[in-house]
């Protein structure tokens, strides 16, 4: 099994967890959740995104994350 890419354990952890971060900030918000191809999808754009201002700017993947879902509109 890979590691690293687009079908590796990292990435799919990222994905994971750009997920629950979705999840929480839309039950903060009291916005009814999307299903759950919608937020799969989501999370994956928001992790790809990440990894490209990781590489731009060297800063962490998960830092970033963070920020991107802090950033989404209520």
């Amino acid at each position: 099994m890979a590691i690293f890419g687009k079908n590796g354990f990292v990435w799919k952890q990222e994905v994971a967890f750009a997920e629950k971060l979705l999840v929480w900030k839309y039950e903060k918000s009291g916005t009814a959740l999307p299903d759950g191809k919608a937020i799969q999808d989501h999370s994956e754009k928001i992790v790809e995104h990440s990894h490209m201002i990781a590489k731009k700017s060297s800063r962490n993947v998960l830092e970033i994350l963070k920020d991107q879902v802090k950033d989404i509109k209520k």
